[in-house]
């Protein structure tokens, strides 16, 4: 085999508190991230286990380009049985981890069984010379950025670092697993939030994991100058083109036209529309910056994109990064609080414990909904976060998402796919992206398929999102980040470089339809029919815009298609770019 080699699997069983590394497999080279994390499930784990039990298997794999010198490439899937969908579940994060692993030659870490002792904790270290569980119970309970802190201060500035608060600990199915960025401080703010996995790793046992690279260089390709020249023209055009400037302040400058086009939710979606878009709109973060300090800045390195804000209080402390646009859609307009300010101090205590913004946001919303907290209460909303913490049973219900405050207050309004949040992007007037909500096997997650086309004709909704969907899978598989936009066949060239061998752009496409194949066996293994394939009556008969003409009113034959079989390459398709 061309280009790297000598790669290596990580091995931990949690019920001895050992770790073994085995030989990557030959015929998995392409695989990484989303694809590889699905395929070792399907293999090795059972999909109708008890997701917080020892047989659930938790995986985290970066992508193929993860550890090179390929731009924006250090992305990690953090994959599982889902305990809050009860199906497979695969959350992308930023941050150095998977680009440290990469460097080292570890491919993943696939974590087994669960130690006899609930109350034990565990972190787990990885450098050059090897692998090696080590207690970690004096880091119980702690929050994320003091566990950083702590951490940091024992282990070497090269050291990366995976994590979860008391959120996972407490096996909450809205937990998160936090992943520490670029910055000097090493901020555990880049979060796999989707889905619960930071309950997975906390029914592990597992608190951290620290990867050191020490100096160990990038990954070698076949040939490097080949391939050099190929990041440098890419990242060349990246910048002097119209994609530079679209991710110029973060996605927190999308709230005017997500308020324009109806999907910027209002009081639990039954509205489209924010009255305080102007209050909550990113342009109010970046006014900050001149004042407070703060900006934008790279989450991995070598990232050319910079979407990542930094937001600093009014005494000019650092308070949080990054302030996202789901975030200040779920936890802000969602719950009819105003102001960007209120949003990043939630957004600070849901990555200190160790949630999905999303899912909390939510849940917050649907309480509020059903009378159980004002609308726009922000400082009722922070004390709940507290009480996550604290382990009261409304803070538990909380922290366990959605789906669970809703049966906790008998509310019919719980707008959910596949007993998933949905995110900010509504599936109302975006009916295509609705049809991936449906149809996705991670349930209600823009990042599987987004589609921002309101004027989409009925007839394209289920390839577009299949489209999407394939995409989608192919670029969390490569370690791209989404918002770099890669095609496949940009990701094909970056192979074909790494790899000294010809990667055709319909071999990518391949890889991106099997990866949901396998995905879509492994739920069906864990139970899920086509009646999962929907969502709620109140997103089908509420609806937003003028006059709550906007419903999802996509027929059930439609949204069958999307998955039924793979449709032949649409006209635009080799140009489509990977989007969340």
């Amino acid at each position: 085999m061309s280009g790297p080699t000598g790669d290596r699997l990580i091995r931990v069983d949690m019920t001895s508190q050992t770790a073994s590394l085995d030989d990557f497999p030959e015929d998995w080279k392409l695989l990484g991230g989303r694809a590889l994390s699905a395929r070792i499930l399907l293999e090795e784990c059972d999909p109708s286990c008890d997701p917080l039990g020892p047989e659930n298997v938790l995986v985290m794999a970066p992508g193929v380009l993860s550890g090179t010198m390929a731009p924006t490439s250090g992305r990690m899937s953090i994959g599982g049985k889902s305990p809050l969908t009860g199906g497979i579940k695969e959350a992308n994060a930023g941050g150095n981890p998977a680009q440290d692993l990469m460097k080292l030659g570890y491919r993943a870490i696939v974590v087994k069984g669960q130690p006899s002792d609930p109350d034990k904790r565990y972190g787990l270290e990885v450098t050059k010379d090897g692998v090696k569980v080590v207690a970690a119970d004096d880091e119980k309970g702690m929050w994320n950025y003091a566990l950083i802190e702590q951490l940091a201060g024992r282990y070497p500035k090269t050291a990366s670092f995976v994590s979860i608060g008391p959120a996972g600990e407490m096996k909450l199915s809205g937990a998160s697993v936090a992943c520490t960025d670029a910055d000097q401080d090493r901020r555990p703010a880049r979060h796999a939030a989707r889905g619960g996995l930071g309950a997975v790793m906390g029914s592990k046992g597992l608190k951290w994991v620290m990867v050191d690279p020490e100096k160990t260089p990038v990954r070698r390709p076949a040939d490097v100058k080949a391939f050099s020249t190929l990041c440098k023209g890419y990242s060349k055009e990246f910048r002097e083109g119209p994609k530079a400037e679209m991710f110029k302040w973060g996605t927190s400058s999308v709230v005017p036209v997500a308020n324009m086009l109806n999907t910027f939710p209002y009081k639990n979606r039954t509205e489209g529309q924010s009255p305080d878009a102007q209050t909550l709109d990113g342009a109010r973060i970046v006014e900050s910056f001149e004042e407070r300090g703060g900006g934008m800045h790279n989450c991995m390195t070598g990232c050319i994109v910079q979407c990542s804000n930094i937001v600093h209080d009014k005494d000019g402390n650092y308070k949080t990064s990054a302030l996202e646009f789901e975030t200040l859609t779920l936890l802000g307009a969602n719950c009819a609080i105003a102001s960007w300010e209120d949003v990043a101090d939630l957004d600070r205590l849901c990555d200190e414990l160790g949630l999905d913004t999303i899912e909390t946001g939510a849940a917050i919303a649907i309480l509020m909904d059903s009378g159980g907290l004002e609308w726009g209460d922000a400082e009722g909303a922070k004390r709940l976060l507290h009480e996550i913490a604290e382990g009261t049973e409304l803070g538990k219900a909380i922290g366990d998402g959605a789906a669970a405050i809703g049966k906790r207050q008998k509310h019919h309004r719980v707008p959910i796919a596949k007993g998933q949040a949905l995110p900010a992007w509504d599936p109302r007037p975006l009916k295509a992206t609705g049809v991936t909500y449906c149809t996705s096997p991670m349930g209600g997650d823009h990042t599987a398929g987004l589609i921002v086309n309101p004027g989409l004709p009925p007839d394209q909704f289920a390839q577009a999102s299949q489209e999407s969907q394939l995409i989608n899978a192919a670029c969390d598989s490569s370690g791209f980040c989404q918002f770099l936009q890669p095609t496949l066949p940009e990701i094909a060239e970056f192979y074909s470089g790494l790899y000294g061998e010809t990667v055709s752009k319909e071999h990518v496409a391949d890889m991106g339809w099997q990866c949901l194949q396998d995905e879509w066996k492994f739920n069906e293994g864990a139970g899920f029919t086509v009646e999962d394939d929907d969502l709620p009556k109140c997103i089908r008969e509420e609806g937003v815009g003028p006059e709550g003409a906007l419903k999802f009113d996509v027929d059930a034959d439609t949204i069958a298609a999307a998955k039924a079989q793979r449709f032949e390459p649409s006209e635009t398709f080799w140009d489509t770019k990977a989007t969340g």
